[in-house]
């Protein structure tokens, strides 16, 4: 298969492949998906190249991304889709307890989405310096 893409496509193609390949796993520790590490791999041996040799670094044999690479943005973006992820299900968990939703889904969806936007409005508002657990 060839697939033919500009420099600057080829770019967004590897942050897009180091987001997926960090979502999947980044928390599995020495249980990860190898052929998801494999592919990253091939993808970033490609750089130099391309005029890119300094989004890679050699070790043990392997080809991984850059410690420049690393710490140039893609980090961020990837805590920003964390912070949202994190936010969306907490407000959902929320209104689900405050409607007695643990175990089932409503029929009418609207009261959820409701109370889960005022989670949200809040979260916007104040983050978590609000929410209080009693132990």
């Amino acid at each position: 298969m060839n697939i033919e893409l500009s420099e600057k496509e080829f770019r967004r193609l590897l942050d897009m492949v180091y987001i997926g390949n960090w979502i999947l796993n980044s928390a599995r520790g020495d249980d990860r998906f190898e052929d998801y590490d494999l592919l990253q791999e091939k993808l970033f041996a490609l750089c130099p190249g391309h005029g890119m040799r300094s989004l890679v670094e050699t070790w043990q044999g392997h080809i991984f991304p850059s410690r420049a690479y690393e710490d140039g943005g893609i980090h961020e973006a990837i805590a920003d889709y964390e912070d949202a992820v994190f936010y969306n299900i907490l407000a959902e968990e929320l209104a689900r307890r405050d409607l007695g939703l643990e175990d089932s889904d409503p029929e009418d969806f609207s009261q959820l989405q409701e109370r889960m936007e005022e989670y949200m409005d809040e979260f916007d508002r104040n983050g978590l310096n609000t929410i209080n657990i009693d132990i």
